[in-house]
């Protein structure tokens, strides 16, 4: 008997039944970090980076709803970043306390919606 080339054997494993197989890990792993993505709320720094506030009183989704605010929000100081991002990373900027009070008011508003 005759062994079987590499292309026969390659011929092989493109099968109809393999290529469904591969589209379907292939989409599986998309929709994973589509979800993954979508379950970080669309927020750079969270409530663990903005560690001098307190999210403790909120659910999950009043939560997101003021870290998304807190990461739209711009530092008025002209840096260019993000209320969150500034309170969580520069501890030198002239209007960190008033961007902390920023964020503590957000998160006052969204246990109130």
């Amino acid at each position: 008997m005759k062994k079987p080339s590499k292309r026969d054997r390659r011929k092989k494993t493109s099968t109809p039944v393999f290529r469904l197989v591969t589209w379907t890990v292939a989409i599986a792993a998309v929709a994973l970090v589509l979800f993954a993505i979508a379950q970080s709320g669309g927020v750079a720094f969270d409530e663990n980076d903005i560690g001098v506030v307190s999210f403790s009183g909120l659910t999950s989704g009043e939560k997101r709803t003021a870290l998304q605010a807190a990461n739209r929000a711009r530092c008025t100081c002209g840096c260019g970043m993000s209320l969150a991002q500034c309170v969580a990373t520069d501890m030198t900027c002239p209007v960190r306390d008033r961007n902390i009070e920023s964020v503590r008011t957000m998160v006052r508003e969204a246990d109130k919606s």
